[in-house]
């Protein structure tokens, strides 16, 4: 669906945990997350720290979307 969606004009970024799996179904703009069982977070971490993990996931997400890429990129 990233490639469908792609093809009409809207960058797509693609958080996952699995990497390859991304890799394998075409995302061009993948930003890999934490673990499977919370991709955005990690409720080992203070409210504080996880905030801070959030928040940079985020961000490299969006700058990941503004990024023109000419093929698959993992930004890490």
């Amino acid at each position: 669906m990233v490639k469908e969606i792609e093809k009409t004009g809207l960058p797509v970024v693609h958080i996952c945990t699995v990497v390859p799996i991304s890799q394998t179904v075409g995302a061009n703009r993948i930003v890999p997350a934490v673990a499977i069982p919370h991709p955005l977070g990690n409720p080992s971490l203070s409210l504080a720290e996880e905030q801070k993990l959030r928040r940079g996931i985020v961000e490299k997400a969006l700058m990941a979307m503004t990024t023109a890429v000419e093929e698959q990129t993992v930004f890490e």
